[in-house]
């Protein structure tokens, strides 16, 4: 077994555990979060978020206990980078995991970023703070690199040794040495880009691309409904060409597509340019959870239901489908504009537990209420297997079905 490098991965969450995990197989490992509870589980090998089944070996070390880390030599960070309530970026966690890893660093280390930021935040923001706090210089004590993380949570087709990986890093000799690190890891192959900036504006185009490209159909779908044109069928029929793109309409939430394209405007902006289709494409698809909302109360009143004290039920919760992930869920947004018009909300979510605290059901097949209307807001394989039937049944009235 390779003892070469020692490699600590800061953030354990959908993104990091995967990667601790695997360079366990190769390297001596450390995995750290500040979440106790997180670092109980996983030395029992549970993870608790569902995204990973895995037996914890002997060659990776779970905790929070920062002198831990002063063992390592290779610095991964995968923590969250969000946006505040006005969705100009929130580099808080980046820069505070850059802080802690300063304090310890010692020559020759490698410090990787995989958290998704603006172009020049690897450089220009995480090595100023590395090298003031180190009192070390870059590129010459200490290096760094950066590899965007391109996990999609609850997708079991492509998990991350089947996902192609950007690399890059500082000068020439490091970025090989961090290709040559993740084609440890990495069945698929690697793509090392010419610089950090490139590797770091990649990222943010492949989620943009869709944001754009979901906010069409968003569009599309919204002008449709208003001509009483089916939207599905119209994506079926030009779906038969063959360089048609096939992306479809919905809620656009979760932390990569709805958070990204922010990010790339804030950096943009301050460049002197304003990216209006950007902006246009967030303004559309963050209109779409109020679409869904008043389409509800208008299908609601055409049957004569009034929506004061009336009962929806919203099938799914979560960001996407298949997965227990619900930041930045959209569906949120439906519950609010529901509650607003003073509607009692039910949501039946499988990847989520009701609890005392919360709004949600078991199952509602197997329960006394009626709904006035009910909403599929995320395509989870579990709701396939219910029919227009099964709505029905459980329907005051006649059904009022948005899908």
């Amino acid at each position: 077994m390779d003892k070469e490098y020692k490699i600590a991965v800061i953030g354990l969450g959908y993104v990091g555990l995967p990667l601790a995990i695997a360079f366990s197989e190769h390297f001596e490992s450390i995995g750290y979060d500040i979440n106790v509870d997180r670092i109980n589980t996983l030395n029992n090998s549970v993870d608790t978020n569902g995204d990973i089944q895995f037996i914890k070996n002997d060659n990776i070390l779970f905790t929070n206990n920062l002198s831990d880390l002063s063992y390592a030599n290779i610095y991964i960070v995968t923590v969250p980078t969000p946006v505040n309530p006005n969705n100009t970026p929130d580099l808080t966690l980046i820069e505070s995991a850059s802080s802690m890893i300063a304090d310890m660093l010692n020559k020759d280390d490698i410090i990787i970023y995989e958290s998704t930021f603006f172009p020049g935040v690897t450089e220009d923001i995480c090595v100023p703070i590395l090298e003031k706090r180190s009192g070390l210089r870059y590129n010459k004590d200490f290096y760094c690199g950066y590899s965007p993380e391109r996990i999609s949570p609850g997708d079991n087709q492509y998990r991350l040794n089947d996902i192609v990986k950007i690399t890059s890093g500082s000068n020439t000799e490091i970025a090989n040495k961090i290709d040559n690190l993740y084609k440890k890891i990495i069945k698929a192959g690697t793509y090392k880009a010419p610089s950090i900036q490139v590797a770091e504006s990649a990222k943010l185009v492949e989620n943009i691309q869709r944001d754009v490209n979901i906010a069409l159909m968003n569009e599309l779908a919204m002008m449709f409904d208003n001509m009483g044109i089916d939207t599905l069928q119209v994506l079926s029929a030009a779906r038969t060409k063959w360089n048609f793109l096939d992306f479809k309409p919905g809620l656009v939430g979760g932390h990569c597509i709805g958070v990204d394209p922010y990010y790339l405007i804030s950096k943009s902006e301050k460049s002197g340019y304003k990216p209006s289709l950007l902006y246009s494409s967030r303004e559309i698809n963050n209109h779409v959870a109020s679409f869904i909302v008043n389409k509800t109360i208008k299908l609601m009143y055409e049957e004569g239901k009034s929506t004061e004290g009336s009962n929806i039920l919203i099938l799914g919760y979560t960001f996407k489908e298949n997965c227990s992930d619900k930041r930045n869920s959209k569906v949120r947004d439906i519950e609010m504009g529901l509650k607003s018009h003073s509607c009692i909300v039910k949501i039946f979510d499988p990847y989520i537990s009701p609890s005392a605290s919360n709004n949600f059901i078991s199952t509602p097949f197997e329960q006394d209420i009626k709904y006035d209307a009910i909403i599929v807001a995320v395509a989870h394989n579990e709701f396939f297997k219910y029919s227009i039937d099964d709505f029905s049944r459980i329907s005051r009235g006649n059904l009022v079905f948005l899908d």
